[in-house]
């Protein structure tokens, strides 16, 4: 019997898995039930055509669908968990596979998550609510927004390089209003001037679009959703008020879902990576798993928080004396730091400066 077309004994009261590999155009199905594959189509990527395969071709069973997060978001899980039908987003690093396997597409993809998810041998992501994702979008627009000013910023630059002409207004990281203005003034043939005139007016458009996000973010940060949260960040030493309102939007409120400090660094990707068999033991680079710009903004901290802080301070310097790099001791802080903000949210404290490591906390229950 072939696999393509609906097998007969698929009755009521059945445990049904769905992988489905997501798309732009079309999505994936594959659907399995008893062990075995019962049914692969393709469709178009419109919600109702989704929910009437599943309640036509599967009446009276009990559903379970299975995507990996990617450009479409959170709104399918939204829809299906709306509708009754158990939705699970996982993270597609986390999806096993044969070592062995050199060939893939979305038919296969969809056959593998239908698999993992009928073993439950798969990891949900953290699904924020839409609130925590409309507000956590304005912190995203501006670490797009500061991107597009870096290149503006570099074009200018190179715009002077190339007609071989004289100016340090710009020099260094920041660009203020005194030498946006500075440039304004350079006296330059009609064309060049016409052509700088465009990009400085690129670029203040960027900047006025960045101050405005901040503030978005500033009155974020006084929300009552956010606010304890927000505080118990934002006194960790070396954190300011934009990066401790930014890593409660991309984190949530409640920290309780890592257990433990040590997974929550691990999740951040600031731990470090093995590649151990038997007496072989490999250890390398931490491992980067997570949000890059998160673990940025950790790091960045971390070369401002050693300073205030002696028992951030003694980190670091312990672990340059063992390795004799400051890239890697300023890594071991940032982890540190991070072990202690899930310490901090979970049990509701602020930060106490120089107050030494307590015992480890008893892992919590993720129920």
């Amino acid at each position: 019997m072939r696999t393509n077309k609906m097998r007969d004994y698929i009755v009521k009261d059945k445990d049904v898995s769905v992988g489905l590999e997501d798309s732009k155009r079309s999505w994936k199905l594959c659907v399995r039930s008893e062990r075995i594959i019962v049914h692969e189509t393709s469709m178009p990527t419109e919600y109702s055509m989704l929910i009437g395969y599943l309640r036509g071709k599967y009446p009276g069973c009990r559903i379970r669908l299975i995507y990996e997060a990617g450009f479409g978001g959170f709104w399918l899980h939204d829809k299906l968990e709306e509708d009754g039908i158990g939705c699970i987003v996982t993270p597609p690093n986390k999806v096993t596979q044969e070592k062995n396997c050199r060939v893939k597409n979305d038919k296969i993809d969809a056959r593998r998550l239908a698999k993992v998810l009928e073993e439950d041998d798969c990891k949900s992501c953290f699904v924020p609510d839409t609130e925590l994702r409309e507000d956590r979008q304005i912190s995203r627009t501006l670490i797009g927004i500061q991107k597009d000013i870096i290149r503006v910023q570099g074009r200018i630059r190179q715009f002077f390089n190339f007609h071989h002409l004289e100016e340090d207004a710009f020099h260094g990281e920041q660009w203020k209003a005194s030498a946006v203005k500075k440039l304004r003034s350079i006296t330059l043939p009609s064309p060049l001037r016409f052509s700088l005139d465009i990009l400085l007016k690129e670029l203040e458009l960027l900047l006025q679009c960045r101050r405005e996000l901040k503030k978005q973010l500033l009155l974020l940060s006084r929300k009552d959703r956010y606010k304890k949260v927000f505080e118990y960040i934002e006194s960790v030493p070396g954190i300011g008020w934009l990066t401790a309102i930014r890593c409660v939007l991309e984190w949530g409120e409640d920290l309780r879902r890592f257990g433990t400090g040590r997974l929550f660094s691990s999740f951040l990707g600031l731990t470090g990576s093995e590649f151990s068999t038997a007496d072989d033991v490999r250890r390398g680079h931490i491992t980067k798993e997570g949000k890059k710009f998160v673990r940025s903004w950790l790091i960045q901290c971390a070369w401002a928080g050693y300073k205030r802080d002696p028992v951030l301070l003694e980190k670091f310097q312990n672990v340059y004396k063992a390795t004799r790099s400051t890239k890697k001791a300023v890594v071991a802080v940032a982890r540190k730091m991070a072990v202690r903000i899930w310490h901090l949210v979970v049990y509701g404290e602020k930060y106490q400066i120089g107050l030494l490591d307590e015992l480890q906390p008893p892992m919590l229950s993720k129920a």
